[in-house]
């Protein structure tokens, strides 16, 4: 019999909501009007604020390492094999994206895949906030002063800023794909030869013996 070990991992669909669910709450008192010249005026004194609770939140998980929580992810040897398949089946598991994204920052590039799960939950954003969220991923992570910029073209990186104007779900897609390119073709083969994730295949098969 095959047995399964039991490995904590935090719910990575609430990750950027614990930042993004404050948008509601400051919506409703505006009326909507993010695009309102007042609005854009008293922004710029809270934003250094906004943005380290931003980025704070994105990943949770990275900074304090897999703690135990309420709920537990069952994780078979078989699961973490599938991972060496595709890099799109090592993301679609959140204990994946987990151990994926402590090689990352291992290697101080976590942005990347901070900025991909950034763009997932973007593609799900109500119309009315599409403007909010795209403000802050933009300046988290494109705009060329952003605290952690990720590494697209310059067409790219214009592309994307032209579009800001009038936000759309699609309007992060092109510098997403490429962020998904970099991790498939330079990051997601040294992590299926990193410690980070043979150990756990190994510590995985070894106990699905006993």
């Amino acid at each position: 019999m095959i047995r399964t070990a039991a490995i904590s991992t935090p719910h990575l669909d609430k990750m950027t909501g614990m930042f993004f669910s404050t948008a509601a709450k400051e919506l409703k008192g505006a009326n909507h009007s993010l695009l309102d010249d007042k609005v854009q005026k008293r922004r710029p004194k809270t934003f250094g604020m906004d943005m380290k609770a931003y980025l704070r939140s994105m990943i949770p998980h990275l900074e304090s390492g897999m703690k135990a929580s309420k709920s537990k992810d069952i994780l078979s040897a078989d699961e973490v094999i599938q991972w060496s398949q595709s890099l799109e089946k090592l993301l679609a598991n959140h204990t994946g994206q987990v151990i994926f994204g402590r090689f990352l920052k291992s290697e101080f590039s976590e942005e990347n895949i901070e900025f991909w799960l950034a763009c997932e939950d973007y593609k799900q954003t109500e119309s009315d906030l599409l403007h909010y969220k795209a403000e802050k991923i933009y300046k988290a992570f494109v705009h060329s002063d952003a605290a952690k910029q990720i590494n697209i073209d310059f067409r790219t990186r214009e592309s994307t800023a032209k579009k800001m104007k009038a936000p759309t779900p699609t309007c992060f897609d092109e510098a997403q794909k490429l962020v998904y390119s970099l991790m498939e073709k330079d990051s997601y083969p040294r992590f299926l030869k990193s410690n980070i994730y043979l150990n756990l295949l190994n510590g995985l098969q070894a106990n699905s013996l006993k």
